[in-house]
């Protein structure tokens, strides 16, 4: 492979790492929206504080932090709130570990997070909105 085919290759990377860790962000966020009550009755069976409060921060983190972290804007903030609110969902609504599903959901969250946390310490990479503005 020549130099600049492989660096063409290397420069997918990112944005593709990009790309599939928003998945699940906007799939979620796109379910939220789609099933307000379903939502808010999970955040109130977690008796988390302010339930309308917590659906709308959540799914504004999803939706938009998803579509910030495809785009590549300001990414490394973005991609360390979204580690957060992995870790956060992850103690929050799946911490049940005796149950073999929850402790799957909650190591996915976890490892989610590392991914992001590798995002917010490496930047978006060169085919993004912050390098196009010389912040990658």
């Amino acid at each position: 492979m020549s130099p600049i085919s492989s660096s063409s290759a290397t420069a997918l990377l990112p944005v593709t790492g990009r790309v599939l860790m928003s998945a699940i962000f906007l799939v979620s966020g796109a379910g939220k929206l789609a099933a307000p009550a379903a939502t808010l009755a999970t955040i109130e069976a977690a008796h988390l504080p302010l339930p309308p409060l917590a659906y709308a921060a959540a799914t504004g983190v999803e939706v938009v932090g998803g579509l910030l972290l495809v785009a590549g804007y300001r990414t490394r903030l973005v991609a360390l709130v979204l580690a957060l609110f992995a870790v956060a969902t992850a103690v929050t609504f799946h911490a049940a570990l005796g149950d073999q599903n929850q402790m799957f959901h909650f190591l996915k969250n976890l490892a989610m997070a590392g991914g992001l946390l590798q995002v917010a310490a490496f930047g978006a990479g060169p085919l993004s909105l912050d390098a196009r503005q010389g912040r990658a």
